[in-house]
This record gives C-alpha cells, structure tokens and sequence, in this order.
C-alpha cells in the first residue's frame, strides 16, 4: 500500500513539472472556425469575430495577424491581454461573391501552440440576391 501511494504522488509530483507555464490563447469559435453560412451580398458587412481568452498566467501579446490574401482583413489588440482577460480579433471579408475558404494566422508568445501560431478559418457562401419582377409571368410546364 505505501508503494502505490508513494507511486502516485511521485506521478502527481513528476506531472506538475510538465505543465506549461506561460501564456495560453483559447478561441472560443469550435475548430477555430467561423462559418457564414449562406449570406448575400449587400445584405451583410463581412464583419465577424473571433473572441479570445488568456487561461495561461502571463500576459498574452498578439505580435501579428496575417490573412491568406487581401480579400480578409484581420485586426488584433493593441495591448497585452493579463490573464484570466478576453479580447477578440476581428475578420472583415470583402463579400466576393462564391465560396468562402481563407485563413488567417495569429502569431503570438502563446505556450499552448507550437511556435505560438494559431490558425484561424472563415468559411460559407456569398450569393447574389436574385429579383422577379411580379409582372414577369412564370414558365409552368414545357409547353408554355
């Protein structure tokens, strides 16, 4: 009985030595992801947000925050997020119309990472509204 409790504080012990200590960035979009769904254009700004928590115990800097092309501008806090503190990086796309699939790539001293990149992703459909006059008259079988 004294050698299992021995063995497991040693593991306990040997275990806390492993945690990361640093700053720690968690989104709270699933998958990092962000889907538009189905959107048209006009109707919508191409505005979304990626909210952001630092569960790590040192402040969390944002050094950089980079699209995969220009049709997706991304902006990041200025400041040093302190721990237990949220902020949000926002994505503005430009609502070409088409699929949505780009990324976007957060540069940081996060320790949960590797090399403290994270990559985000938007993804959806922008369509074109398409409007029927009420007096244009609607095609009913093959023989009108």
């Amino acid at each position: 009985m004294r050698k299992i409790i021995f063995t497991a504080l040693f593991a306990l012990f040997s275990i806390s030595f492993y945690a990361q200590k640093g700053p720690k960035i968690v989104f709270k979009a699933v998958d990092n992801t962000i889907d538009y769904g189905k959107i048209y254009k006009g109707e919508d700004d191409g505005v979304r947000v990626f909210e952001f928590t630092n569960t790590g115990d040192a402040p969390l800097i944002i050094t950089n925050v980079q699209s995969t092309c220009g049709c997706t501008v991304p902006s990041k806090p200025k400041e040093p997020i302190m721990p237990g503190k949220s902020d949000k990086i926002e994505v503005k796309y430009n609502m070409a119309l088409g699929p949505i699939r780009k990324s976007i790539t957060v540069e940081s001293n996060a320790v949960n990472y590797e090399g403290g990149k994270v990559h985000l992703k938007i993804k959806g459909d922008v369509l074109e509204r398409t409007e029927t006059s009420p007096l244009e008259k609607k095609k009913v079988g093959p023989l009108q």
